[in-house]
């Protein structure tokens, strides 16, 4: 189940893909890197919510209705396009069931050096449905419901060893085989036949090392989440010279799964709470640990954590062409209290488990707490995690109606958390509309895991901005060089307005 609704939401996210970490869902931000000025109705919620004030812009047009906007990717500073794509493709054939079959201990190998020991980045945000009233007299109303998954992953050399081969790693010197009712220990020499290995029920070392010591380097964060969004922005006072807006905005928030864990110089840490559908066998710390839970939900995942965050946001608009907005989105917290478990730093002698299958990162969580796995876990009965809040400024002029550029900065508040952006991003770019129905994107922005990527995007605008739809990529170089960082791709089918 676990692996039926994990691939099939990343399926769809990679079909229409983009990193969201600092436009969202709102793909029409995507291609061109800067969304705080740029964005209006529901997709300004969790960016910009006193943009909501500023109207749809376009005449006799107050509502707004979407539903269908998948954004996604993947980036990493040490891999290019190929390899990337070549990761997507393996999420994707898992979705479809048409996996190629188990790769060889020498691919596992070569998988774990490319993907594991380099530090990764998957984001990926789906919007279930957004709405928006916008008068100029009331201001404008927002409500969004919006799904969002985040991963990081950077791990030590045994780490990922261990995580692709599992017990037969070559971190163990030894290895214990069963036939039947004899059991016989030989040495892990890699040159083992297939036979004998197939009958491997542990890899052992004669001297072992601390949990701290093999994961040292390693730093994992996950999360995946659900946002009911809901705000409200209006003008506070001013003309066509100066006008003031605000806007506030609030939103619940369930958790699916959080997997924070850290292993550096000062030590290791862990803060882990997923859902039991993704069909995690803890063994038998379940059996102590007081937050144990095992309902799976039916249809998506159980939620197992629950949390509030709130966004307050000001711009203003001078002579209707210069707007410049500043806002703080997604202070507050997440509280777990099932499936809640912390590390403990132990000697590491022996595993259990087999290692990966394929070259699916996203199974390392699993791969990790995993009974017979690499980590000693204790129970606990809560944790609370602040939210991967953030600070943004943004700036933008309008030339005429055919051209648009504007400026963005966005800064993390608490880069350690899951979900959180690494380091302040920046970025410039705009819009350009050649004929009323088709506006082209571009732009440049860097900082953050980023090097330099150039968005790009196109976007259709039907019957006077009645209908919508488009498609956009934060990296266009991914399709000119292999040199890229990144695939993605941002997507929305079914905006209307009226």
């Amino acid at each position: 189940m676990q692996k039926l609704i994990l691939s099939s939401f990343l399926l769809l996210a990679i079909n229409f893909s983009a990193l969201s970490q600092t436009q969202g869902s709102a793909y029409t931000a995507v291609g061109k890197g800067v969304a705080t000025t740029f964005v209006t109705d529901y997709h300004s919620l969790g960016i910009n919510s006193s943009a909501l004030g500023w109207g749809t812009g376009f005449e006799d047009k107050h509502f707004t209705l979407g539903m269908t906007e998948f954004s996604m990717g993947i980036y990493s500073d040490s891999l290019n396009s190929d390899r990337l794509a070549s990761l997507y493709k393996t999420i994707r054939q898992e979705a479809f069931g048409k996996t190629t079959g188990a790769d060889s201990w020498q691919q596992q190998a070569q998988n774990a050096g490319d993907y594991l020991r380099t530090g990764i980045s998957i984001d990926a945000t789906y919007n279930w449905l957004g709405f928006a009233y916008q008068n100029e007299k009331l201001g404008g109303i927002a409500f969004n419901v919006q799904e969002r998954y985040s991963w990081y992953s950077k791990l030590s050399a045994d780490v990922s060893g261990i995580t692709f081969q599992g017990k037969l790693a070559d971190y163990f010197d030894q290895l214990t085989v069963v036939y039947g009712t004899d059991t016989t220990v030989i040495a892990n020499n890699g040159v083992t036949n297939e036979d004998t290995l197939a009958h491997v029920v542990s890899g052992r070392l004669a001297v072992p090392f601390s949990l701290s010591d093999i994961t040292n380097g390693t730093d994992i964060k996950f999360s995946w989440n659900r946002y009911y969004n809901l705000g409200y922005g209006r003008k506070l006072f001013g003309d066509s010279t100066f006008a003031l807006y605000g806007g506030i905005a609030g939103r619940y928030i369930q958790s699916t799964a959080m997997f924070n864990f850290v292993s550096d110089n000062s030590g290791l840490s862990l803060n882990s709470s997923i859902s039991p559908n993704f069909d995690i066998d803890y063994g038998s710390v379940a059996t102590t640990n007081v937050s144990d839970y095992k309902k799976k939900g039916k249809s998506i995942p159980t939620a197992i954590g629950n949390g509030y965050g709130v966004d307050l946001s000001v711009s203003a608009r001078l002579f209707n062409k210069v707007k410049i907005g500043l806002a703080v989105n997604n202070i507050g917290s997440i509280t777990y209290k099932r499936n809640v478990y912390s590390v403990r730093d132990t000697l590491v002698g022996e595993i259990r488990v087999d290692g990966l299958d394929n070259d699916n990162i996203t199974k390392t969580v699993k791969e990790l707490l995993q009974d017979g796995g690499l980590l000693n876990l204790v129970g606990e009965e809560k944790v609370t995690i602040q939210n991967n809040a953030n600070i943004r400024l943004g700036a933008s002029i309008d030339f005429g109606k055919k051209l648009s550029v504007g400026v963005d900065f966005v800064a993390p508040f608490n880069r350690d958390n899951p979900g959180g952006i690494e380091n302040a991003v920046y970025a410039i770019g705009g819009d350009f509309r050649p004929l009323k129905w088709i506006q082209l994107s571009a732009g440049y922005y860097g900082g953050g895991i980023y090097k330099h990527n150039i968005p790009v995007g196109i976007n259709f605008i039907l019957g006077k901005g009645t209908y919508e739809f488009g498609i956009s990529s934060r990296d266009a170089l991914a399709f000119f060089t292999k040199g890229s960082n990144s695939v993605s791709t941002a997507f929305g089918v079914m905006r209307v307005r009226f």
